[in-house]
């Protein structure tokens, strides 16, 4: 009978038996080095599957009342989901389309809800400012807002545009040069740098990658829910002179 084959005398020494392969240490400590990157990266792999609806989604709560726990956090997410391989000029547009919806929404709730709704969400004096330049601005003024980063609010300024008379029309060109502007220029800027910016970030924070996401989750849930309390309670209260108004009519 022919000796049988096994794979085993392929990797035999012609010169004598067996010997184990050696693993050059530097492998050794680079395979180690890329197990702890994998394991403690700044941005967990499950959240980078979100992708393009992510930011869709948090573009729309970026621009609504609904206040969110970072402010710029669509602007975070392009640059981290573009530094880990998204397309940034996919990141962009759809960042757009959902900053037009949630500045639609917030327009309308303005239009809706009229001056005293926006004498309710903020303070006297700042409502008064805010109605100041959108009179005397109006779409410049809506534009600026989206254009500026953070601390630099921009839901004020649409719930003024939709009490002022700001035209839908206005609303989607203001917001549309804006955040064309803005979100174009941080995907190119995730594109050339982004890479750079997550090296340091997982560097140094990523130990707590899991708290700060996680804290970010619940603190975004809890806006949400507070965002929506806060509404239904402003219609409530503007819907009570009516009645009124409407039973001494009826008297």
């Amino acid at each position: 009978m022919p000796p049988k084959f096994t794979f085993s005398k392929i990797f035999r020494s012609a010169s004598g038996p067996e010997r184990p392969t050696r693993v050059l240490p530097s492998v050794v400590l680079a395979a180690k080095a890329a197990a702890r990157t994998a394991h403690h990266r700044l941005i967990p792999a499950w959240v980078l599957h979100f992708g393009l609806a992510g930011v869709f989604f948090v573009a729309i709560l970026d621009a609504a009342p609904i206040p969110l726990p970072i402010p710029g956090s669509t602007d975070i997410l392009i640059l981290v989901l573009g530094a880990h391989g998204e397309n940034p000029w996919l990141l962009a547009p759809a960042a757009i389309a959902g900053g037009l919806i949630g500045a639609w929404l917030t327009w309308k709730a303005g239009k809706k809800g009229g001056e005293a709704m926006l004498d309710r969400y903020l303070s006297k004096r700042l409502a008064s400012h805010i109605k100041h330049w959108v009179k005397d601005h109006g779409i410049l003024s809506v534009c600026l807002a989206a254009l500026m980063p953070p601390p630099i609010p921009l839901t004020p300024f649409l719930l003024a545009a939709g009490a002022l008379g700001v035209t839908r029309r206005q609303l989607f060109i203001a917001i549309g040069i804006a955040r064309t502007l803005r979100y174009g220029a941080e995907a190119a800027f995730a594109l050339i740098y982004g890479r750079r910016i997550l090296r340091w970030f997982n560097h140094y924070l990523a130990g707590w990658s899991s708290v700060i996401l996680y804290t970010f989750l619940a603190l975004l849930a809890a806006a949400i829910v507070f965002g929506i309390w806060k509404y239904r309670h402003d219609q409530r209260q503007a819907s009570v002179p009516k009645r009124a108004a409407g039973a001494a009519a009826a008297s």
